[in-house]
């Protein structure tokens, strides 16, 4: 606490990321891609580092809205870039969420940024609980309300869970907000769901969140964007040239453009991770583990018959890291970032020894 620091500032209660160690250990629980980024982000990456360095990066980062506006199918003012996806979120709250004092409807369990960002913007948040099998119960969010919702948001694939919600109820909610933006983070929608940048078209109240730290393997790079019609576009872009109007550095830039070029790379390692996330799985449930239905490069998953926190011990006293919520519903679980057949075979021989133990 500091006598120096804004009002607000003693209220607020920081995200906290996964352990990032200093010493050697097998790293699961940041839910790191498994693989390096293509070999064309290194080349990319090398022609950029030069004496243009100097110069600021180009602000319209025309390149890059290309790039992902043809991955989607979308017009480059339907693309909207920023310093990672959380960044992206900022914008969005401030954006977006901030109506008369309308509450912004989110799971109970999600993401833990949104209630943070909640805090920091001042937006007042409806938590509704996920079902018993930790889904979303799409009527929760298509009833009718005295007051209309400012928006909605949820991470879809979800995270921690890693349950993906179809596209049809995403639909569904969207038509029933019709004056309510429907934030839908999805940070790992490219290990097995669909995207809801399909429904933008005719739900034009949908924004989609995408990151390039998960399945382009860029996550120190800091490239996050968003899509939506070019309405929203513009008001984002309207409070973030107030804010910073250069995002980007010129060497995410140009990693980015080269990372989404190369499909037949991304495509390889991302097929991979989901072959090793359905073999941990079972790999898992022969060991006793409840398992999520993941659509994700994680597992979520619990033991009958042995406490989390402790499963979570002997790992780290093993040299692993994997995840441990210590919130209510899930304190139990834990979370277990898909790493390299290696890897998975690694934890699972730490976990078997444990167990036996």
């Amino acid at each position: 606490m500091s006598r120096f620091w804004s009002d607000h500032i003693h209220e607020l209660v920081p995200y906290v990321p996964g352990e990032q160690p200093k010493q050697q250990l097998l790293k699961l629980n940041t839910n790191e891609h498994a693989y390096g980024p293509s070999p064309r982000v290194f080349a990319a990456i090398a022609a950029k580092n030069n004496d243009d360095l100097r110069l600021y990066p180009p602000y319209e980062a025309s390149a890059l809205l290309s790039a992902i506006a043809k991955k989607h199918n979308v017009a480059t003012d339907q693309v909207f870039l920023g310093n990672g996806s959380d960044e992206v979120l900022a914008h969005v709250f401030n954006t977006l969420f901030l109506r008369e004092g309308r509450p912004l409807l989110l799971p109970d369990i999600t993401y833990s940024f949104y209630k943070t960002y909640c805090a920091f913007f001042k937006v007042p948040a409806e938590v509704i609980p996920l079902a018993e099998d930790f889904t979303i119960r799409v009527e929760d969010y298509t009833r009718e309300r005295e007051v209309a919702p400012a928006a909605i948001i949820f991470a879809n694939p979800n995270a921690p869970t890693g349950i993906a919600l179809a596209l049809d109820d995403i639909a569904h909610i969207a038509q029933a907000n019709p004056d309510s933006a429907v934030v839908v983070d999805e940070a790992y929608v490219d290990f097995g769901a669909d995207s809801a940048v399909a429904l933008i078209a005719q739900h034009p109240n949908i924004v989609v969140i995408h990151t390039l730290s998960k399945s382009y393997a860029l996550a120190g790079l800091r490239v996050g964007y968003a899509v939506a019609s070019a309405e929203i576009v513009a008001g984002l872009q309207r409070v973030k040239d107030s804010f910073n109007s250069y995002p980007l550095d010129t060497l995410a830039q140009a990693g980015a453009v080269a990372a989404i070029e190369d499909q037949a790379y991304f495509d390889e390692k991302r097929f991979a991770i989901m072959q090793s996330r359905d073999k941990l799985t079972k790999d898992l449930q022969q060991l006793g583990f409840e398992v999520l239905p993941s659509k994700t490069n994680f597992v979520f998953a619990r033991h009958a018959d042995h406490e989390a926190q402790q499963l979570h011990q002997g790992l780290r006293d093993r040299h692993i890291l994997v995840r441990h919520f210590q919130q209510p519903r899930i304190e139990q679980f834990l979370r277990i970032t898909v790493g390299t057949p290696e890897q998975c075979a690694k934890l699972i021989a730490a976990l078997r020894e444990i167990l036996n133990a």
